[in-house]
């Protein structure tokens, strides 16, 4: 088996979003090629509440998926029609935008807001599909625990252990905690697209120590090698998934293949035809 290299990394940026959001951005339209599936994500991780319960009032989005993850904090989520829900801690909500939705996220106070939000992109082929929501409850993330570490497995599977099926691109999410002084081998799909993002704590890979809040792209191989520093434990998120090789058109919250597809759509938002189904909840 032939172990992946560092190809890129992407130290994470403090910015404000939304209605006044402090996080941290990671991936943006700048790393499109390079994570092809993966597009935005964005951190969050803070104790002080007035940095985030602003959030992100309604909004569009078409063309994607949203995967929103905590792992400590609340956030409740509402659309125009009067879907609504609550993310908590240790779960998920895997939202296929698909022909449009509006919608809003608003993070509640808590002891600490610390989780994140990747945009996935649809293929061309399903960017119209009807709007989803997926909630991936605590109890539908399982978990493969050793002395070293711990594995939840979000989507696709880890020595054994299912996660969830998304609908669409086949991405892997995994949430590795690993012990201070430690090393985790991953296998990976030869085919995919892998990179990891460091929530909590400096990694040490192969040669280089990997500050917190970075994305760390590998490239081909069948396994990845993360260790943590001898003082401190770390969490990273791994991301897995098929590259798309499809042109990408992007504006704000709505990612497309051409820039008339782009146009149409804000065309369809000013004339108040952008929505063409209700959104629903997948079982």
């Amino acid at each position: 088996m032939s172990k992946r290299e560092i190809v890129k990394t992407v130290r994470g940026r403090a910015t404000v979003d939304g209605a006044g959001v402090h996080l941290v951005r990671v991936l943006n339209d700048e790393t499109v090629v390079d994570f092809d599936p993966f597009l935005m994500l964005d951190s969050f991780d803070s104790k002080n509440p007035p940095d985030y319960t602003k959030g992100f009032p309604m909004h569009p989005h078409r063309g994607i998926e949203t995967i929103t993850y905590l792992i400590d904090g609340e956030m409740e989520h509402e659309d125009s029609l009067g879907n609504k829900g609550t993310i908590k801690s240790g779960e998920s909500q895997w939202m296929t935008a698909g022909s449009g939705i509006m919608h809003q996220e608003m993070p509640q106070a808590s002891d600490r807001m610390l989780g994140l939000q990747i945009w996935l992109n649809l293929p061309q082929k399903d960017k119209m599909t009807d709007p989803v929501y997926f909630d991936i409850k605590k109890s539908m993330i399982p978990e493969v625990k050793s002395d070293q570490s711990t594995v939840r497995v979000i989507s696709g599977q880890y020595q054994g252990a299912k996660g969830v099926t998304p609908a669409f691109v086949k991405a892997t999410l995994y949430d590795v905690s690993l012990e201070a002084g430690q090393k985790i081998e991953i296998p990976t799909n030869p085919e995919e697209n892998v990179f990891i993002f460091l929530i909590l704590g400096d990694a040490s890979i192969g040669k280089d120590t990997i500050k917190e809040k970075t994305a760390v792209l590998f490239g081909p191989g069948d396994t990845i090698e993360v260790g943590s520093l001898a003082n401190a434990g770390i969490r990273f998120i791994y991301f897995s998934g098929p590259k798309l090789k499809e042109p990408v058109a992007w504006a704000g919250p709505i990612v497309m293949n051409t820039e008339e597809e782009l146009e149409n759509t804000f065309r369809e938002l000013r004339q108040k035809t952008f929505i063409k189904h209700a959104a629903h909840n997948r079982d």
